[in-house]
């Protein structure tokens, strides 16, 4: 076996080993915090929104709101994203905001009838929203994940990364997918 790929299966195996100690300790039950992840998301648009009105009508009171707007969401951040160590308070804030965008374009192909394409960008979504939560439930850590490459991407790297169910991500995906529930009482 080569050493990188028994690195990734170490890394796999001590993560795997987190995520029994998470669910045999208790179930986790996060149904609060991820609605306020949402919540998060949603600030993440409402400022992005604010930002692009207020250079359109070129008036000032939106970004006054937009400040607002990021400084609720700071506040409600540091209720899930508790250790930022390195960049991760900045890592979290973007995919939570990668995962809405994608969500969003998902469903307007939805709503175009693309569902194949709706699908996939659902399943990124889904990959980022959980690796959020990997990364801010310590189950994860930044060193463990694997260097995403552009390798078999087409010129000028239009076609977008896909993630296989093999692949680390998906597998992370798919792990704490299982373990959190927000619909537990």
């Amino acid at each position: 076996m080569k050493k990188n790929q028994h690195l990734s299966n170490l890394n796999l195996k001590n993560f795997m080993d987190k995520v029994k100690t998470a669910e045999a300790g208790h179930k986790l039950d996060l149904s609060s915090d991820e609605d306020l992840s949402l919540a998060i998301m949603n600030l993440i648009s409402i400022e992005e929104h604010l930002f692009f009105t207020g250079n359109k009508t070129g008036k000032i009171k939106y970004f006054n709101i937009l400040n607002e707007a990021r400084e609720m969401r700071k506040e409600l951040m540091k209720l899930i994203v508790k250790n930022p160590e390195g960049e991760l308070w900045c890592t979290s804030k973007h995919l939570l905001a990668a995962s809405m965008r994608l969500f969003e374009v998902g469903t307007k192909a939805q709503t175009k009838g693309d569902h194949k394409s709706a699908h996939k960008f659902f399943e990124k979504s889904y990959h980022l929203y959980n690796l959020f939560w990997g990364l801010n439930l310590g189950l994860i850590k930044n060193k463990n994940l694997p260097a995403l490459s552009r390798e078999g991407m087409g010129k000028g790297f239009d076609t977008p990364i896909t993630y296989k169910k093999s692949d680390f991500l998906g597998k992370v995906s798919n792990i704490i997918g299982k373990i959190l529930d927000c619909c537990r009482e």
